[in-house]
């Protein structure tokens, strides 16, 4: 009786168990980003950060660019996205709200900005010294 009783429970578990798994499977998402990154005079730039923040999350997802700047964020679930790259100082701007749905795969070409670049001006009277 006892044999039997615990047969039935390790079964009900492993039911349980292997249930729970093929529901994160199929949560996981089948959304793709892939794109390149470019630098300032349009070559691509390798191993460039590449982050990619949703509605949803709480923190961001990094990817790095292959050697030659091509990058590619798989997993993702129906939502809308912002992306960034960076790379030896210099960003890209946010490319933000980038609607994805469910099975698409979305192409993202990001450009980094010189990171030398000064600001200028002229300071009022009161600030000069």
């Amino acid at each position: 009786m006892n044999r039997k009783l615990i047969a039935l429970l390790v079964l009900a578990f492993s039911l349980l168990f292997t249930g729970a798994l093929q529901a994160q499977k199929l949560d996981k998402g089948n959304i793709t980003i892939t794109g390149v990154v470019l630098d300032a005079d349009g070559k691509p730039v390798p191993a460039a950060a590449v982050s990619c923040n949703s509605s949803a999350a709480i923190r961001a997802r990094v990817v790095h660019t292959d050697k030659k700047g091509h990058y590619r964020i798989t997993g993702l679930k129906e939502d809308s996205y912002d992306l960034r790259a960076s790379a030896n100082g210099a960003y890209s701007d946010w490319e933000k709200n980038i609607p994805l749905r469910k099975g698409q795969t979305k192409e993202v070409i990001l450009r980094l900005m010189n990171g030398n670049t000064a600001l200028s001006g002229t300071l009022p009277a009161k600030h000069k010294k």
